[in-house]
């Protein structure tokens, strides 16, 4: 493809402005940026203004039907993922879609066999595989310095952090509270590290009485505690069928020090704990000659935005007809996990895990 990918963007508020239009503009040679689309007026002028994109619309079918676009981001909230996606990908546009996939796996199943259907990319956008953590424990792991990973921790805890903006309290629109909000980037970073075994089954369980507590502290912002209806905290346990077992706990609000964000690997050769951020983000438990080491590499390489990366990929695979670099089945993967958690904190009982479409 000689020419410069046409791109829209549908939604394009805090996420679209912050991390795929400024992916966007960081390949002036490779894409530009030809339409904005938000259905309010005014955040689609402020996304172009702060961009120079020339047109903006307040229907994103129009924009499908007029801008003659290669490909689009999507990033609006999460109930409103699907029929753009299914949509962009039934115009033959490939996507980009802000995680999680969908707001269930049900409708993740319609996205992903529409993907199929068209031959399109459809490209999950969760960034955390484009860290240097993630491309430094990927290629350790790869060259069998592990062994078998049979257990994973993965924590994406927050002491204080309920989003007061958007949507993040509201289950009609967002499906969830943390477990499908912050919980879905550790678990796919740590099923990525794994390599995606396929889940069989999940339990879990989930509370939500700190996030409508009107006395705690939010320094996230102020919300109104009655308009709350997600859960503050979520933990499961969920198998898959090599054995492998994973634990996953994810909150908005706990009381416990500090915001954890890492996931911990036992390995039959070595474990880690991986860190989202921080100065020493990679520790390495292992053994040698009967003795025992603790290691912590010097040359994880390093990623400016893992956010632009995401995009950078997306763009790559689009013009040299790779695959999706992060393909729409594990976004199903994700949300099939996810309902079976929410079901199992209602049931009581260990649920299955459908990933079939």
């Amino acid at each position: 493809m000689s020419k410069k990918l046409r791109i829209g963007i549908i939604g394009s508020g805090g996420i679209a402005q912050g991390c795929h239009m400024k992916g966007y503009a960081s390949m002036p040679d490779l894409c530009e940026m030809v339409a904005v689309c938000d259905v309010n007026p005014e955040t689609a002028k402020t996304a172009a203004d702060k961009y120079e994109v020339k047109k903006t619309y307040t229907d994103y079918r129009t924009m499908l039907a007029e801008a003659e676009l290669d490909a689009v981001s999507v990033a609006t909230p999460n109930a409103y993922h699907m029929q753009p996606t299914i949509d962009a990908l039934a115009a033959g546009v490939h996507v980009l879609c802000e995680k999680p996939l969908a707001m269930n796996a049900d409708e993740s199943r319609k996205m992903c066999a529409a993907a199929r259907e068209s031959g399109k990319i459809l490209q999950v956008a969760l960034q955390q595989r484009f860290t240097g953590q993630a491309r430094f424990m990927k290629q350790f792991i790869d060259g069998g310095n592990m062994g078998d990973i049979y257990y994973a921790r993965a924590q994406a805890l927050r002491r204080r952090g309920v989003p007061a903006w958007g949507v993040f309290i509201d289950k009609e629109k967002q499906g969830g509270g943390p477990l499908i909000d912050i919980g879905v980037h550790i678990l796919d970073f740590t099923l990525f590290l794994m390599g995606y075994p396929k889940p069989v089954s999940a339990s879990g369980k989930t509370w939500d009485t700190l996030g409508k507590n009107p006395d705690l502290v939010n320094p996230w912002g102020e919300y109104d505690r009655a308009k709350f209806t997600v859960e503050d905290f979520a933990v499961g346990l969920i198998k898959f069928d090599n054995g492998s077992v994973v634990v996953l706990e994810s909150s908005f609000m706990a009381n416990l020090d500090g915001d954890p964000f890492q996931t911990q690997l036992f390995g039959t050769k070595a474990g880690a704990i991986v860190k989202g951020w921080g100065e020493s983000p990679i520790e390495i438990f292992t053994e040698q000659n009967r003795q025992l080491f603790n290691m912590k590499p010097t040359n994880i390489p390093q990623v400016e935005s893992a956010h632009v990366d995401e995009v950078k990929a997306f763009v790559d695979a689009i013009l040299h007809d790779k695959p999706s670099p992060v393909p729409g089945e594990n976004g199903l993967i994700l949300n099939a996990i996810f309902d079976a958690l929410y079901r199992s904190s209602e049931t009581g009982k260990e649920e299955s895990v459908d990933i079939s479409y």
